[in-house]
């Protein structure tokens, strides 16, 4: 029976599994959002293209690094959370910012194709790549080892590898969630939490199936003029 035979039976076709940001990805989701509209204009925005240089060069370094980056890098207050007045230490929500925002540097570096896509979270976008690439069990070894890593620092290194694999291929991500994930993950004792919801995400989006397309939900810029 099908697709259409199955919606006429009176069975709704599977809808898509996608997760929704946070207050803190829904501010960098804005932040990348707009620096893309810029990069992607027929004449792209040379301060833009600048920017995203910089911001590749903040992979792995410390929130604050480029005082020149306040507008794609700062957080707003409310979403610091409650710190000590002389706490000089940066926040978990800066540095998921950070990590976030200097990533999309990184996966939108030489793409004309919308890299930041709302709904595609982290493990729905893997489970595309394996179905791309030429060496799935290579991206599989990748996720796996970022699903068992012990360490922020250890979780951004296999993030950016894995970064580079989407960028090949032309597949994209919502920097939004990954900014939320990422907060999540500052915390020790809710760092397995978000490797399982990414282990979830991915396996929900079929990585075996070749054909299926449900994993994958429409970009609503996509249209857009």
């Amino acid at each position: 029976m099908t697709v259409v035979d199955l919606e006429q039976a009176g069975t709704p076709r599977r809808k898509p599994w996608v997760r929704s940001c946070g207050e803190l990805g829904k501010h960098v989701s804005r932040t990348v959002g707009g620096l893309q509209a810029r990069l992607l204009r027929d004449a792209p925005d040379p301060e833009a293209v600048s920017t995203l240089a910089r911001l590749r060069r903040g992979i792995g370094r410390v929130p604050g690094f480029d005082y020149t980056l306040e507008r794609y890098l700062q957080v707003p207050p409310h979403l610091l959370g409650h710190r000590p007045a002389d706490d000089a230490e940066a926040a978990d929500a800066e540095y998921a910012a950070h990590d976030a925002v200097t990533l999309y540097a990184l996966h939108q570096q030489s793409r004309r194709e919308r890299m930041h896509s709302p709904g595609h979270g982290l493990g729905q976008a893997l489970a595309a790549l394996v179905r791309a690439s030429r060496s799935p069990e290579g991206v599989r070894r990748r996720f796996a080892a970022l699903g068992t890593a012990s360490s922020y620092p250890e979780s951004v290194y296999h993030l950016r590898s894995l970064i580079v694999m989407l960028r090949e291929q032309q597949i994209p991500l919502d920097y939004g969630l990954l900014a939320d994930d990422l907060k999540t993950l500052r915390q020790p004792a809710l760092r397995p939490q978000v490797q399982a919801v990414w282990g979830r995400e991915f396996f929900r989006s079929n990585p075996n199936d070749a054909t299926d397309t449900d994993g994958v939900t429409p970009d609503p810029e996509e249209n857009a003029s």
